[in-house]
């Protein structure tokens, strides 16, 4: 009988696996140390120079400290006031959001994604209040002639982002529990062990 030859055996290829958790990890540091980074650029390169316009004035850098939400909403609001929900509430929900997605199984690698854009671009604006006195550094502006959007970073961006993919991801509201989490593994696995356990 001849030998198969060598050149016909191929070794197994094992499929690349990444839990979710280590996913949830990658994008949140990526998410935050641009926006930080981002920001950091325009508080050096932005400050005092005025408004910079660019393919037309579609796109503006504008350096500004917001100390309200979204478009400065709640900018008048009393300072400890500020603090006390642009901080300490919304760090609440960030952990919250945070430990919902870790204990919830069955969420697709696209659902972990967007809540880690959502939360990370959360947690930058935290940073950014805590560190400049409740002040989140905006710097870009989008539009055309008067009809603009309001001046935002890159933190808003992963919101924006991240809640739209939310919105259009099936799993987020109602995930596949059959499916299991990836650390309990595929269901004939679990089924394999079970009947070991019963013999």
């Amino acid at each position: 009988m001849c030998p198969l030859p060598l050149t016909s055996w191929k070794p197994p290829m094992k499929k690349l696996r990444i839990s979710n958790a280590a996913l949830l990890a990658l994008v949140l540091s990526t998410s935050v140390g641009c926006d930080q980074v981002t920001k950091i650029v325009a508080r050096e390169h932005l400050e005092g120079v005025g408004r910079l316009s660019y393919l037309g004035d579609t796109f503006r850098l504008v350096l500004i400290e917001n100390h309200g939400a979204f478009l400065g909403m709640g900018s008048e609001m009393p300072a400890g006031l500020r603090t006390a929900i642009f901080v300490g509430v919304v760090s609440l929900a960030l952990i919250a959001f945070l430990v919902w997605i870790m204990r919830t199984p069955g969420l697709s690698k696209f659902s972990v994604v967007a809540a880690g854009l959502v939360i990370g671009g959360g947690i930058g604006n935290v940073i950014d209040r805590v560190l400049f006195e409740g002040g989140v550094t905006d710097f870009l502006n989008l539009g055309i002639g008067t009809l603009r959007t309001g001046i935002f970073n890159v933190a808003d961006v992963w919101i924006m982002l991240g809640a739209a993919m939310m919105l259009v991801s099936r799993d987020t509201w109602a995930p596949d529990k059959a499916e299991g989490s990836e650390e309990d593994g595929p269901p004939e696995s679990r089924d394999d062990a079970e009947r070991a356990l019963q013999t």
